[in-house]
């Protein structure tokens, strides 16, 4: 079993910068991919960000690319989601997200382990 805990959401404003983490406990996270997902109330939850574990490869959707930036800390078994240039599309709640699979995934399915999200509101 893998326990995620989000951290970091909040008011702020739209612009603004933002870090958000997701403390890993219950296994060592080498063989596992990590991804950010976000989900607005009445919509599906989307992909946002992936990273491998092992290597640290990175992968984004297209509507963060060259805003966001999901890195891990290995020593804190914690990944986190950096949020920069922020509008109000990136308003809902976000989840970390843990498997064991192998590569990365978009797709929700593709997760075994949850986080309970955290909130992130942007106001203009």
């Amino acid at each position: 079993q893998v326990q995620l805990v989000e951290s970091g959401g909040g008011l702020v404003q739209a612009g603004d910068s933002l870090r958000l983490s997701c403390a890993a406990s219950g296994r060592t996270l080498s063989s596992y991919r990590m991804g950010w997902f976000r989900q607005a109330p009445g919509k599906e939850r989307e992909f946002v960000a992936s990273i491998i574990w092992s290597g640290g490869s990175t992968y984004y959707a297209d509507s963060v690319k060259g805003r966001f930036t999901i890195s891990r800390d290995n020593a804190k078994n914690t990944v986190y989601l950096q949020m920069n240039s922020r509008n109000s599309e990136d308003t809902p709640v976000y989840y970390c997200a843990a498997d064991r699979g192998p590569g990365y995934s978009r797709r929700p399915a593709a997760y075994a382990y949850w986080g309970q999200g955290t909130q992130v509101t942007v106001s203009s």
